[in-house]
């Protein structure tokens, strides 16, 4: 099934820092694709990688579950620790769940993560439903486009298959009691009006995760997909200082080549 046009992954070869940004359920790269493109402008090495069954049609994701989606941004991870001296991770959303996993599983070998509006657990109340439903029926209306900002859309599906969102709820409980192994540096930037993750979920992580090193910032001006919208501009400011302070060698020769995808 071809990849929708600006659903498609994006990489970039860098200087020694190494950025993988990990994109949301149903969403795709086209998310983050400004962000990456713009780390990309600073000379660091970027991957943005598509996750299995996302950017094609609804059908696809519904073959596909959690270790899929990990198993795509672990390979990632591992060939930019090859590469890079340093590799940071973003996530956005279900990516802010992949990234604490990653954080928890590699430990050293991730510098630091940033997460804008992470998932850590479904608030439907109908969710409980999901292991009996998922045989039932096929599919349920998706939330797209969550952005305050207008003539802002996001590149995504407007169904979510049932058999995709049981595993993505296994997944939540899979990062939590995870989440105790993350020690890395964290910014987390998360919007008071978000209405796909609740505000709850970045107070649990929070709580949680064993990070010492810790910077919460609000996003006041914009909804759940903060990377197309009014904050977008600080997101990627406030990460990029972020790496900067946690590595000042290698942002010092910001070398690259013409970014592609």
């Amino acid at each position: 099934m071809p990849v929708l046009p600006g659903a498609e992954p994006y990489r970039h070869e860098g200087g020694e820092i190494g950025v993988l940004l990990c994109h949301g359920f149903t969403g795709s790269p086209q998310s983050l694709r400004p962000w990456a493109e713009y780390l990309a402008a600073r000379g660091l090495t970027v991957s943005l990688p598509l996750l299995p069954g996302h950017g094609t049609r609804w059908q696809d994701l519904a073959l596909t579950g959690w270790q899929d989606w990990y198993a795509e941004v672990d390979r990632e991870l591992r060939a930019l620790s090859e590469r890079c001296k340093h590799v940071f991770v973003f996530g956005l959303s279900m990516g802010g769940a992949l990234t604490l996993r990653l954080a928890a599983k590699h430990g050293e070998a991730v510098s630091g993560i940033v997460l804008v509006n992470p998932f850590n657990k479904m608030q439907d109340p109908m969710a409980f439903a999901l292991p009996v439903a998922r045989h039932f029926v096929r599919s349920t209306k998706g939330v797209l486009s969550d952005i305050a900002k207008e003539g802002s859309e996001e590149l995504g599906y407007t169904r979510v298959p049932l058999h995709a969102a049981h595993s993505l709820r296994q997944f939540s409980r899979v990062v939590d009691a995870e989440l105790p192994q993350v020690t890395q540096p964290l910014l987390l930037l998360h919007s008071p009006q978000d209405h796909v993750v609740a505000p709850a979920d970045s107070a649990r992580i929070l709580s949680r995760v064993s990070s010492s090193d810790v910077t919460e910032i609000l996003l006041e001006q914009s909804y759940h997909v903060a990377t197309l919208d009014h904050d977008a501009d600080r997101i990627f400011d406030e990460s990029l200082a972020f790496v900067g302070r946690l590595a000042p060698d290698a942002l010092d020769s910001r070398e690259g080549t013409t970014a592609g995808g």
